[in-house]
């Protein structure tokens, strides 16, 4: 897709952040910026999407005027040249910025913004976004200057395969390694299926080589269709038998960025996520894009 990264902003600390990595994002990727701000005015009925052209002046107004104004100025100094663009939009934040995700190569927020306790409690701006969006989505999140490799979760699914292609590409981008993380474990039904027969602990003991060189196959074919596409690419694979969640996040301490899948289907942004994708955007010490199986 040829459109540009669009930035969600609302004058947080996460939010200019994210405005640092959609800048380097959209440098990298030689895209135009887009800076959006979702406004609910007071007792204002606008459609979502329609365009804010506002009252007179008023403090509330010149508010917005100053959050969009100092994150195209912060973006356009973190990558000299780079074409920015705004919009300040009338609307919820996750349904405008779901709108805006129709025509973008990628999506970038925040993990936190300026919600109330509630709207944490029924789920973030950044989650919901991430299930929904029409684009992949970046959560900014974690350390302030991430650096490292490119981490990928390859779980060996086809709904996996888009979430590879985009961390080989986006490893590519960025002038570094990747790392593809593989977890396994002899408790899982696809284990048991592989087996042929219920999976029992004592019985399995004698099986776990075998299992290993089977995860290793496994995560060498799921790699390998991507390293003939970016030959440049130093790939370094990972098998670790243990907990899909801690393996992720402990490995996300030392990369810049985190890439993990999702199922593209459902209808609860949970059940749509998953366990791992989410506790990826909450817990990981990196930023995280999410690549829907269906875009």
């Amino acid at each position: 897709m040829n459109g540009p990264v669009v930035v969600g902003v609302d004058g947080s600390p996460s939010a200019l952040a994210a405005v640092d990595a959609a800048a380097r994002a959209a440098a990298l990727r030689g895209a135009a910026l887009r800076v959006v701000h979702a406004f609910l005015w007071p007792a204002m009925h606008a459609p979502p999407d329609a365009s804010l052209l506002g009252p007179p002046a008023t403090a509330l107004h010149e508010t917005v005027e100053r959050i969009v104004a100092d994150a195209v100025e912060r973006a356009r100094s973190r990558a000299a040249g780079l074409r920015v663009d705004h919009a300040v939009i009338a609307g919820e934040a996750s349904t405008v910025l779901r709108a805006q995700s129709r025509t973008a190569q990628l999506l970038v927020v925040g993990d936190r913004g300026s919600q109330s306790l509630a709207e944490l409690l029924l789920g973030s701006t950044a989650v919901h976004l991430s299930a929904h969006g029409h684009s992949p989505v970046m959560v900014v999140r974690g350390r302030p200057e991430a650096t490292g490799p490119v981490l990928v979760a390859v779980d060996g699914s086809p709904q996996g395969r888009p979430a590879i292609a985009f961390a080989f590409s986006e490893a590519a981008l960025r002038g570094t390694d990747l790392v593809a993380l593989h977890v396994w474990s002899t408790w899982t039904d696809h284990r048991e299926h592989a087996l042929g027969r219920p999976v029992d602990l004592v019985e399995l003991m004698g099986d776990v080589d075998r299992l290993r060189q089977e995860e290793e196959r496994e995560l060498a074919e799921a790699l390998s269709a991507h390293r003939d596409r970016h030959p440049n690419v130093t790939v370094r694979p990972r098998l670790v038998r243990g907990r899909v969640r801690p393996a992720l996040i402990e490995a996300s301490a030392h990369a810049q960025l985190m890439v993990v899948g999702a199922r593209g289907h459902g209808g609860f942004t949970g059940l749509l996520l998953g366990s791992v994708s989410q506790a990826a955007l909450h817990h990981a010490d990196c930023p995280v894009t999410v690549v829907r199986s269906d875009l």
